[in-house]
């Protein structure tokens, strides 16, 4: 199949190259009449600009890179989603990938992406993710960045955070409301900021009751995390009246092994997550869990690097915090089995 160039266009049309050229740039001195003829036949002609030259000629890409940590929770494509709802209004496009958690796929993909001329970032830090410097660097270069979700405090750049804190607070302070002491909480990896917000959370409700805070254990994000520490609570017989966890999928996982060593939820260990996965609502019993606003913080992190994009150099980074919901099910109330 041929591809069709401006050239064969104003062959077709006995006219000059240039002319076809201010026709596709919309020009102030061409004639609206031969403008719109120009642009019917490269149409029926099937004439497609070449994207490269494009951004070469214009310096802007009207793509926009978007860098995920992973694809399994449904928290990262639905933020995809809400992004890209943005961006597609705007005429631009995303490019996404995501890191699997590792550091060095995380900068590659970056890299990746900054070689194919996107006009701006939208990131989210692997948890592996410590060293900063490839990403000062890009902002020191100008390339505009928003972080979102997990953020560091080091880049001065826009960022879109939820209100971590506040939420595991109103989570812990519900199993606490039901006379529940012995709270467990399953962390995420500390080197990520929200996860420390959400550990500060569950210490301060249990303080606000006077209460002595319940064991803090480190944890990652899956089902298997989940199920390898309620395996360890099992084996040491220190099994707690409640479980916490920054994670759905680790309290899912914990969920999991302890009905199947003949515990039961809410009965005799009650359970609360973090994030609404798709499966909570379908878990038995159902899994009380805190709703993040997934397609706002994409809606969110896009306006902001497009007002980046518009600022012609004049820009004030910002951090939003946006809000969310708990959702309580059958899994965390243990009061009524009381």
């Amino acid at each position: 199949m041929k591809h069709i160039t401006i050239k064969d266009i104003a062959k077709h049309l006995n006219i000059s190259v240039s002319t076809v050229s201010r026709a596709f740039n919309d020009k102030y001195d061409i004639r609206a009449g031969t403008r719109d003829l120009i642009l019917a036949t490269a149409k029926e002609m099937g004439y497609r600009p070449n994207p490269i030259a494009r951004k070469l000629i214009k310096q802007q890409s009207l793509t926009v890179g978007i860098v995920v940590p992973e694809f399994e929770n449904a928290f990262f494509p639905q933020v995809i989603i809400g992004a890209q709802e943005v961006l597609h209004k705007n005429k631009f496009q995303a490019l996404v990938m995501q890191s699997s958690e590792s550091a060095e796929m995380e900068r590659e993909n970056v890299q990746t992406l900054v070689d194919n001329m996107v006009d701006g970032l939208i990131v989210s830090l692997a948890s592996e993710t410590e060293n900063l410097e490839f990403y000062q660097e890009l902002i020191d270069k100008k390339m505009p960045i928003v972080f979102f979700n997990r953020v560091s405090e080091q880049l001065n750049t826009s960022k879109v955070l939820f209100d971590d804190y506040k939420w595991a607070f109103f989570a812990t302070e519900h199993l606490l409301h039901q006379g529940i002491k012995n709270i467990v909480h399953l962390a995420c990896p500390q080197k990520l900021g929200f996860a420390i917000n959400r550990i500060n959370g569950f210490k301060d409700a249990h303080r606000k009751h006077n209460i002595e805070p319940g064991e803090i254990i480190k944890c990652g994000f899956s089902v298997q995390d989940g199920e390898r520490v309620a395996g360890e609570l099992i084996a040491k017989n220190t099994i707690p009246e409640a479980i916490f966890s920054a994670s759905d999928f680790s309290a899912i996982g914990a969920m999991k092994i302890f009905k199947r060593n003949g515990f039961k939820i809410p009965k005799d260990i009650a359970v609360v997550g973090f994030s609404e996965s798709r499966l909570a609502n379908y878990m038995e019993p159902p899994l009380t869990t805190v709703s993040q606003p997934t397609v706002t913080i994409g809606q969110t992190a896009a306006e902001l690097l497009l007002t980046q994009l518009n600022s012609k150099g004049i820009f004030v980074p910002q951090t939003i915090i946006l809000n969310g919901n708990l959702v309580v099910r059958e899994s965390s109330m243990k009061n009524l089995y009381s």
